[in-house]
Parts: structure tokens; C-alpha cells; sequence
């Protein structure tokens, strides 16, 4: 059993390492920015005071040690992502790995920071309040496919 949630919360962290590899390919040939990993942490931590949707996050009040926190909730994410992952394929997927299972939940993910990360942190449903909505929705798809990338390659990587 052990095995199976090492090896699961592996497969997330490597998935996630892999998202953040690609940011900065993106920012080093494109200019595109990085995530801003305390803004994100920033909304964690105003979670607990009740507060999910924020006009910009950038306005509410900062709170010490929010980029660690951003940080930590991204990679914390990608681990249970790779619970879940491993929990719906079951464990044989572990010994045998292929990309659809890790596809389909790299777009199922991509719903969270559509429906929840980014209206919570005032970029609106689906980006619709950033000035791209469509450049942003399709970054989202291209780095949720790297993270389901990620998921698989990782799990090639261990089994």
C-alpha cells in the first residue's frame, strides 16, 4: 500500500515539476510570464477567513510567507492529482502506465483552475476578466496537457 501512495504522490510531484519546467520555456522563448505563485498563496491563505472570491487578488491584504504558500499548495495539488490519478486507473495502471487516463485528468484538472483558481482570484470564470481570455484558456489546455505529459512520463519513469 505504501508503495502505491509514494509512488502516486511521485507521478504528481514530477507532473507538476514538469508544468513548471514548461513556464519557464515559455517565459525564456516567449516572454510569457510565470506563474505568480504568491498571489496564489495569498488566496489559500484567505480561505480559511471565509473569503473564496476576490475582486484581485493582488488587493487583499498579503500575508507572510505567501509565495512559500503558493508554492507549496501547487505541488500539494499535483501529489493529490496523482492520488486520484492512480485511484481511478487502480494500481495495475502503476505497472503498466498509458497516456488517456492521465490525459483525461490533466483536462478534468484544468476545469479546477477555470471554475475555482481564477475566479477566486479575480481573473473570472473561465479568464474571462483577464485581457486575453482566449490566449489564457488556451495556455490553460496546453499546460494541463504537459502536466498529463508529466503524469505519464513520470509513471514510465518509476514502474
Amino acid at each position: 500500500m505504501f508503495d502505491i501512495i509514494w509512488k502516486s504522490a511521485a507521478i504528481g510531484a514530477g507532473a507538476t515539476a514538469l508544468l513548471d519546467i514548461w513556464a519557464i520555456v515559455l517565459n525564456n522563448l516567449f516572454g510569457q510570464a510565470r506563474p505568480n505563485w504568491g498571489m496564489v498563496g495569498r488566496w489559500v491563505a484567505h480561505l480559511p477567513r471565509g473569503k473564496v472570491f476576490h475582486d484581485n487578488i493582488a488587493d487583499a491584504a498579503p500575508v507572510a510567507g505567501e509565495r512559500a504558500i503558493g508554492w507549496i499548495f501547487h505541488y500539494a495539488v499535483g501529489v493529490v492529482y496523482g492520488w486520484i490519478l492512480v485511484a481511478c486507473t487502480g494500481a495495475g495502471w502503476l505497472a503498466s502506465p498509458t497516456f488517456l487516463p492521465a490525459f483525461v485528468l490533466g483536462m478534468v484538472t484544468v476545469l479546477a483552475a477555470w471554475l475555482l483558481l481564477q475566479p477566486g482570484t479575480g481573473a473570472g470564470w473561465f479568464a474571462s476578466r483577464t485581457p486575453n481570455p482566449v490566449k489564457v484558456r488556451a495556455l490553460n489546455i496546453v499546460g494541463h496537457t504537459v502536466f498529463a505529459i508529466g503524469l505519464f512520463g513520470t509513471a514510465l519513469l518509476i514502474r
